[in-house]
């Protein structure tokens, strides 16, 4: 099956991806704020940067979009594959995966507590305040 969109589109529309302040991320960082929660974002020192920062507490969040990080759960409906362009769409995402599972043991070797908030978790947000605050305050 072959792109519907010319290359030019195609390369507009994927422009269009961005990789901080998603919607995703701003929907983890307004619940955590009106927890009473404050933190940093993208801490540039940190491997893979993560999105939101607790420094004093040694916490890393990362608000991973389940389709460019791969998603694992088989019942995800976000993390399905296009049909076009398989070779490309196999190994784009893959990539990522492994990039990120390096960076969250780095993380981790260095005394991080992480958290990986996936897209698809966000449409229940109570369950998400409740797994964010069992986290933070080391109750998980």
């Amino acid at each position: 099956m072959t792109d519907t969109l010319s290359p030019d589109a195609r390369a507009e529309r994927m422009s269009r991806v961005r990789g901080r302040n998603t919607g995703p991320e701003m929907v983890v960082r307004r619940l955590l704020h009106g927890m009473g929660y404050r933190y940093r974002l993208h801490a540039k020192e940190l491997p893979g940067r993560p999105d939101i920062v607790f420094r004093k507490r040694r916490i890393a969040i990362f608000v991973h979009g389940c389709f460019w990080h791969r998603h694992p759960d088989p019942n995800c409906k976000l993390a399905r594959l296009p049909k076009s362009r398989l070779d490309f769409w196999l190994s784009k995402p893959e990539g990522n995966r492994a990039r990120d599972l390096a960076n969250v043991e780095k993380l981790e070797a260095a005394g991080w507590r992480v958290l990986l908030v996936w897209e698809c978790e966000l449409g229940n947000k109570e369950q998400l305040r409740n797994t964010l605050r069992r986290f933070i305050t080391g109750d998980s």
